[in-house]
């Protein structure tokens, strides 16, 4: 890696007794509250999901461009992963975090008020870029972590953003229905404002030794990564495709239900969303799986059940049971997947988690960005059987990537595995 990016001393002081560590990592009370923050960070990405309809018509936008309003989102986030989250490494993570916050609440204001098509896409750009403190948050928590809990320590946090994501479309929805889609983003603005104020009050406080890189020198970092980690390289590539599927399907979804025969409200459409906190439990069982060295089959076993979801998925028309049937299994699929990736690459450089985690995610977020511009275009020209064709052809080709690269990196997460096994017994 970039020599001028330095491994460094940190420690941690801690303003509440609910962000007390011990030697053994981070205690389930700051994890809890990372989880929660996560998750309510997260939400004001996909708000939007089953609003698309309704702010179409409320901006004039028409429908083969509506995914725009996700697009942009996911461009602003990707940007965030790439400009804010490795300042992680080098700056106090407690104010970045704080800070973030601070300015979303502005962001989501902005959202909620105006009446300029240009301003809201601009507003919702800001929005994606600010929401990356979900990745400032992971990598504190996978670093204050231990070594043989770090798995389910992401997982649990993991959790949390699992359920924020998923509760955000029914929480939107119903919000939607009692005072139309601008009551969703002021109510966002002002809880996101009280989280910022928490998070300044119990997250610990860091003291290190900064690096004297650069931050031109900690972007290329980032870049150097990818050249020298193999493992990073190929589970950033698994994460562009379960999230081009992942987005693909939410943000197609409100477009047939909103339609007949079904004429779905947006509450009931946001329900849907809780069939899939079965990914909750994906998560923490991934994490813990992943703990054990078993990353590789873990991965491998659930990019298979993504591609049947899409069997399921496929029923639209005809049942909405198997529709829920899929859900739940796509959703449980792509957290494992996620929570999987995310525990493996952290175990390849302990000094970088923030470095690792933008690069990482970068790659998730352009994945989501071109699912939901692609589905909405796809859906208008062929229908909701196009968009699982779509799906479907890239869940296959995500299968077939795993098969071809599971060999890579497998000597060398063994070894951390092993070393950090050693040291516990020592």
């Amino acid at each position: 890696m970039n020599s001028q990016i330095k491994n460094r001393h940190s420690t941690t002081e801690c303003s509440s007794p609910l962000a007390q560590t011990n030697t053994q990592g981070i205690s389930t009370g700051t994890t809890i509250i990372f989880a929660i923050a996560c998750g309510l960070s997260v939400a004001n990405v996909y708000f939007a999901h089953p609003l698309l309809d309704t702010m179409a018509a409320d901006f004039g936008i028409s429908a083969s461009v509506i995914g725009l309003i996700v697009t942009l989102t996911q461009i602003g986030y990707a940007c965030g992963l790439l400009f804010i989250v490795p300042l992680g490494d080098i700056l106090d993570r407690r104010k970045l975090i704080v800070a973030q916050g601070l300015l979303s609440a502005i962001a989501l204001t902005v959202v909620a008020t105006t009446h300029n098509e240009s301003v809201l896409f601009v507003a919702m750009v800001a929005v994606g870029l600010l929401a990356v403190v979900v990745q400032v948050l992971v990598a504190f928590a996978a670093m204050l972590a231990s070594s043989t809990t770090r798995g389910k320590t992401v997982g649990m946090v993991t959790s949390g953003i699992v359920i924020g994501l998923l509760l955000a479309r029914f929480i939107s929805g119903v919000l939607a229905d009692l005072g139309g889609w601008r009551t969703v983003y002021m109510t966002s603005a002002v809880t996101t404002l009280f989280m910022a104020i928490l998070l300044y009050r119990i997250l610990p406080r860091e003291t290190t030794t900064r690096t004297s890189a650069s931050y031109p020198a900690l972007l290329r970092s980032v870049l150097t990564l990818f050249v020298e980690e193999p493992v990073l390289r190929v589970r950033a590539i698994l994460a562009l495709l379960i999230f081009t599927i992942f987005s693909i399907f939410w943000t197609a979804l409100v477009l047939p239900l909103s339609a007949p025969p079904y004429l779905m409200s947006h509450t009931q459409i946001g329900l849907f969303g809780l069939a899939g906190l079965a990914g909750v439990f994906a998560a923490a069982w991934a994490g813990h799986l992943a703990d054990r060295g078993l990353g590789q089959w873990t991965s491998g076993i659930s990019l298979m059940l993504l591609l049947l979801s899409w069997v399921f998925i496929a029923q639209l028309n005809s049942s909405i049971v198997a529709l829920v049937i899929g859900v739940i299994i796509l959703d449980l699929a792509v957290q494992a997947v996620h929570v999987t990736n995310q525990s493996m690459i952290f175990a390849i450089r302990p000094e970088a988690h923030s470095r690792l985690v933008a690069g990482y995610m970068l790659f998730y977020s352009i994945g989501s960005a071109i699912g939901a511009i692609a589905s909405t275009a796809v859906y208008d020209s062929a229908g909701w059987n196009g968009v699982c064709i779509l799906g479907t052809a890239i869940s296959i080709v995500a299968v077939i990537f795993w098969a071809a690269t599971a060999h890579i990196g497998r000597a060398q997460l063994q070894a951390t595995l092993t070393a950090s096994q050693l040291k516990i017994r020592i």
